[in-house]
């Protein structure tokens, strides 16, 4: 196992980031580059897509959600210093803090402790959060529904819109809605390299 600063960059200088991709001041053991190159791709995309809000507290996300409707979600820091990331989501119960579970090659929700069965895997936080909504065409194929169990509470899980927490460019809009149609994706190698390279950096259509 190797250790790595949660976010710190005394690694291999082939790795180049600007300061604009300090991860936060913690610190966690990350088993292998690999696993850190992941978090900080994640970190990368997160910080594009609009609804990362970063080192807010639990008690702030719920305080910004108490006044949305339900299905209204953030992602943020997690103020769990064995976590990376959280998902604050507003549900008919209210406000629900999520841990989102990091291993070696993936991000994954554990919403139910005593659940035995696998739980979807994902090597980005926007494929995870893109699953869980109710758009989502693997999800709705699948027939599942998933729920958080909270104080003895059965609550479903649904992601329907996320709380933005800054303006996204026209070209970042254009950009989420050609990944959000798989036809369009699918041709993506037709395309002049520059676009092609600008979709790769975000993949996600949310």
């Amino acid at each position: 196992m190797v250790t790595y600063s949660k976010f710190d960059f005394a690694m291999s200088s082939s790795i180049l980031l600007d300061s604009s991709m300090r991860l936060p001041q913690r610190y966690k053991t990350f088993t292998s580059k690999t696993q850190y190159q992941m978090v900080l791709t994640t970190l990368h995309k997160l910080k594009e897509s609009g609804f990362y809000w970063a080192a807010i507290t639990g008690k702030e996300a719920n305080a910004m959600l108490a006044a949305e409707a339900s299905g209204t979600f953030l992602v943020r820091d997690s103020s769990d210093n064995r976590h990376l990331f959280a998902l604050s989501v507003k549900t008919a119960a209210g406000t629900k803090n999520l841990r989102i579970q990091c291993d070696a090659s993936s991000f994954y929700l554990q919403t139910d402790p005593k659940n035995i069965h696998s739980v979807p895997h994902f090597d980005c936080v926007l494929k995870l959060v893109h699953f869980y909504m109710p758009q989502s065409k693997v999800n709705t194929r699948s027939g599942n529904m998933y729920y958080i169990f909270s104080a003895g509470e059965k609550i479903p899980l649904e992601l329907v819109k996320p709380l933005s927490c800054s303006l996204s460019t026209l070209q970042h809009l254009c950009r989420k809605t050609v990944n959000g149609h798989l036809d369009i994706s699918t041709k993506r190698d037709q395309l002049p390299h520059p676009l092609k390279e600008f979709l790769q950096e975000y993949d996600a259509p949310i």
